[in-house]
């Protein structure tokens, strides 16, 4: 991919810059350098290129210094990132350290970022589910939020899109509350998940048990084979970085194929430090970067930009970008941003045994994870104190045991020939959180990091709403587990901070109105139109389905509309 050769302002202009280079800017890359516009993505961190940078990605559990565990050390000088499930010597590499780039925690926050090429597309867990028009209506039913100016077929179109490219294996479900997409074959269920499905769904007419869908291709088309991809392994290794591009992400998908057109440049180690606005103009025009290893300070010019900071740094961006009409951030005329902030409640599950079907264990692994519960609380009505509700995850797995009594040959017999046991099942809840303004965030007036940009607060809690919910998925897991005749149940309650689940959303929402919201129906400000932002920041709400999906089909169908907006000259 070409960098930057900076020399003159003409050679700091293109079409149209992307800040961002995770899930959203990838896709913002790859649309706008298809239909010919010269395109600049600035990443904050460093080079990530697929496959030359993945260094552990063919590695050996003995090859690892400490078999893939974190030292002791590592962990207490990094007690936020260490929380994450893939924080391991396999893949700490592609994690920010706690120190890299502090925050300040009004609240208890687990901030979990990506600084790379590729961000957190490297790292995520690949689940994909379209909303429907029970998520996209949802604020206007249920006034807990403003309105989302769109609908479910408003963004069907780009949902197609973006899936054929990606690739997304899943079933045809026909479920109303999760659309059924563009999918290649979905990974089949074991014995004992597909037992828990026909039990529930006999049991329960309102309850499904599917599939989980998931960013990996099972099958692979000629449109997977053009970009260099090719079949899932089913190595679930993902976080490593795939050589095989088995599992979507920038560095296999989007970058290379924005880098074929011609049309991008790619500049690595560029921290954004705030949107540069012309006030006579009324647009924005460009983009402060400020190198992240000289501190040297850089502007780049555009027509159109495109902000993918991931949703609490494009909070930051946008806050940090302020001037004389927006001595409050860009585009903060609402007062709404840094507000409003929900993230997904992921701080319960359940596990159990079960004694049956001991004839069968699993062979082999499934990177879909297993199976997926479909949100079915207050879809057609308000059945529950609390609002919205949850989805959650379930799998089956068959557990083991060796007799470590022994000496000797008889000991070494043992370990080497495991006893079989019950089986184990366990499901977690995604919950949605409710937008509050009191959930927000904000630059500190004091404190500054490395490169002379404010911290930022980040204020972020459960509330009433969430207890509740977490109480009612407790207690109905732990009833679908009894009547499908599980045993040994046990309830967990993490009491994890908000931000491990890792899907912060909102702080520059959609919205019907320019006085309660920062974007209308394409992802435009509304006070700046060249400024667009498809990421996590963009949501009016949170659903309980995995997001990232659902940015990507905002970044494809934003890109379309600002295209041609640009070509009208309308801006």
């Amino acid at each position: 991919m070409a960098f930057l050769n900076i020399d003159s302002q003409k050679d700091r202009t293109y079409d149209a810059i992307v800040v961002g280079s995770g899930i959203s800017g990838g896709w913002s890359a790859k649309e706008l350098c298809e239909r010919g516009l010269k395109t600049l993505v600035l990443e904050r961190g460093r080079d990530v290129q697929h496959i030359k940078d993945y260094p552990t990605t063919n590695m050996y559990p003995w090859e690892f210094e400490h078999r893939n565990e974190m030292p002791y050390q590592i962990k207490q000088d990094n007690p936020v990132v260490s929380k994450c499930y893939a924080f391991h010597e396999d893949a700490a590499h592609f994690f920010v350290k706690d120190k890299e780039h502090p925050y300040i925690q009004e609240k208890p926050f687990d901030w979990i970022r990506g600084y790379q090429v590729g961000g957190k597309s490297l790292l995520w867990a690949r689940q994909t589910q379209r909303w429907s028009d029970f998520d996209f209506e949802g604020p206007a039913r249920d006034s807990f939020a403003v309105d989302w100016p769109i609908r479910y077929a408003d963004l069907k179109p780009w949902y197609d899109h973006v899936e054929r490219f990606a690739g997304i294996a899943g079933d045809k479900d026909g479920l109303p509350e999760l659309p059924d997409g563009e999918f290649l074959p979905g990974y089949p269920l074991n014995v004992v998940e597909k037992y828990f499905k026909q039990a529930v769904e006999k049991k329960y007419t309102n309850r499904k048990v599917i599939s989980a869908r998931c960013a990996h291709i099972s099958q692979p088309q000629p449109i997977h084979i053009q970009q260099g991809r090719t079949q899932c392994q089913n190595r679930t290794l993902c976080q490593r970085g795939c050589p095989f591009g088995g599992y979507f992400s920038s560095n296999a998908s989007t970058l290379p194929w924005a880098a074929k057109t011609g049309n991008l440049t790619l500049r690595p180690d560029s921290v954004v430090h705030s949107i540069l606005y012309d006030e006579q103009k009324g647009r924005a025009i460009g983009v402060r970067v400020i190198d992240r290893n000289t501190k040297e300070e850089i502007d780049f010019y555009a027509k159109v930009i495109f902000v993918n900071a991931a949703a609490i740094n494009t909070n930051l961006i946008l806050l940090n970008s302020i001037s004389n009409r927006f001595p409050n951030g860009l585009g903060n005329d609402s007062d709404t941003l840094g507000k409003y902030v929900a993230f997904h409640n992921y701080s319960a599950r359940i596990y159990a045994e079960y004694e049956g079907l001991l004839d069968y264990k699993v062979e082999g692994r499934n990177p879909a994870g297993g199976a997926y519960i479909p949100r079915f609380r207050n879809l057609h009505t308000q059945e529950t104190d609390y609002l919205r509700g949850y989805a959650a995850g379930f799998g089956a797995y068959r557990s083991s045991h060796s007799d470590t009594s022994g000496l000797g040959e008889d000991l070494k017999n043992s370990l080497l020939n495991p006893k079989l046991g019950n089986w184990g099942v366990g499901s977690h809840m995604m919950g949605e959180t409710i937008p509050k303004a009191s959930n927000y965030v904000a630059l500190d007036v004091d404190k500054k990091d490395e490169w002379g940009i404010p911290l930022l607060k980040i204020s972020i809690d459960y509330d009433e709403n969430d207890e509740k919910m977490k109480k009612d998925y407790l207690d109905t897991m732990e009833e679908m587990f009894v009547n499908v005749g599980f045993t040994n149940i046990r309830r967990n309650d993490s009491w994890q901070a908000p931000g491990l689940d890792i899907h912060e959303m909102g702080g520059v929402r959609m919205g019907l109105d320019p006085k309660t919201s920062m974007l209308n129906k394409w992802n435009q400000l509304h006070a700046v139109p060249n400024v667009f932002v498809t990421d996590g920041a963009a949501m009016t709400s949170t659903s309980t389905q995995n997001p990232s999906l659902t940015y990507m089909a905002f970044s494809a169908r934003s890109v379309d509309f600002a295209v041609s907006e640009l070509r009208k000259q309308n801006i």
